[in-house]
This record gives C-alpha cells, structure tokens and sequence, in this order.
C-alpha cells in the first residue's frame, strides 16, 4: 500500500499510524483500486455495515476520501472537531435537506477531491445492501463527475480481530468501474435511476447473499475489478 494522493499532512500521518496497527486487526485485501480515477473528482459510493468501513475504504483508496459526518459528532469535543476537520470530514444535518452539506460536496469534487458516500443512509444491522438514497448521484451529477462503486466486507470483523493471535480476519475492499452518469439531476425520476444503476453496480461487488434489496441483478451485470 502506498500513501493516497493530494493527502493532508495529517492525513499521510494517520496512514502511515494506520499501517502499522493494522497487522493487529486484520489482513487487507484490495481489488480494483485502479478503478478510482488518478484525478479530478468523483463520488465513492460504498456499502454501509456495523463495521469502522469508513476508515477500511479510505486506506484502502489510492486517494484521500472526503466524508460527510453528522453534524452531532462534532459537537462532542473541541479536539475531536479538529481530528476531524483535519482529516476531511465535513458534517451535515442527517434527516434534513442541509444544501449548504451538500453544495460543499459538490464543490469538493468540481475542485478535484474524492467525496465517500453511503448511499443506503444508515447502516445495514445484516450486512444484506439496502435501498440506496439518491444524494450521491445527485451530488455527482451536479458536481459532472463519475461515481465509482466499492464495497467493504467483512468490515464488522476489524474489532473482533483485537486479541486474536491467530488467524486474523481477512477484510475486503473492492472497487468498480466508474459510472459516468447523464440526464438533469433535478429530474426526479432521473435521479432515481441513476441511483438503481449505481446501486445495481455496488451490488455486484458484493456475493449474491449480500445483494439484499439488490439480488435480482440482471445476467449481463458483472464484478468486474
């Protein structure tokens, strides 16, 4: 694994704290990391567990991942505040539409960066992929950029990993083709089904018993990594 690009300072540190502490908790596996664009922006779209998938996606991206928060979490303590401004995370109002959260996802891909999103809004409590949430393609389209799909298995593991000497969980991260999308994103319906498409993409990454709301996936659509 090699630093992400256009990292932080604090960011590079982190990663480097990470590399080290991660034979702790895990064995990493990436598939498909050249699929996220060596530059300008998109939107990473990925499955949501009861796992820390937050960090695994982001070390495992050849890029520093941006991440909308709750606005909650920053309210906590002044320190963390600052832990997270410094490492890209930006907060928004869950449950509301919070346009000036979003208006600065759009920016943050026009400038260049990589935005990480969980389109499925909350996480899933079986691991199985839930309806998806139309914000990311929304913000994609807007912004002009592509969407890539990823996945995260296993992530619900990492902790569990702590104490055991043998084996280590095996934690997956897979990355998909970039998904250009088109139409107006103020078009309801098409907003709509780019989502489907986008999630019908994230389903693939992922085996068949996972596929929840998404497991009747037409014969053409493939895991390509």
């Amino acid at each position: 694994m090699t630093l992400p690009r256009d990292a932080s300072r604090f960011w590079k540190f982190l990663y480097r704290l990470i590399t080290l502490l991660r034979p702790l908790f895990c064995t990493l596996q990436v598939e498909g990391h050249g699929h996220v664009p060596t530059q300008g922006g998109c939107v990473l779209v990925c499955n949501h567990s009861m796992g820390p998938d937050y960090v695994v996606l982001g070390y495992a991206s050849p890029r520093q991942v941006y991440y909308m928060a709750k606005m909650e979490i920053f309210a906590w303590h002044p320190l963390l505040t600052k832990v997270l401004v410094a490492v890209g995370v930006f907060p928004v109002h869950r449950g509301q539409s919070d346009l000036g959260a979003i208006q600065g996802a759009v920016d943050l891909v026009r400038n260049g960066h990589v935005v990480g999103m969980f389109p499925e809004g909350t996480r899933s409590r079986t691991g199985k992929l839930q309806r998806g949430k139309s914000g990311a393609v929304r913000i994609a389209m807007h912004a002009g950029a592509p969407v890539v799909p990823a996945v995260v298995l296993n992530a619900h593991q990492v902790v569990r990993g702590v104490g055991r000497w043998w084996p280590r969980p095996t934690v997956i991260v897979r990355f998909g083709k970039p998904i250009y999308l088109s139409g107006d994103a103020g078009d309801s319906q098409n907003a709509h089904d780019n989502t489907e498409k986008v999630m019908a993409a994230m389903a693939a990454l992922l085996p068949p018993e996972l596929r929840g709301e998404y497991i009747k996936l037409d014969k053409t659509d493939q895991a390509i990594v």
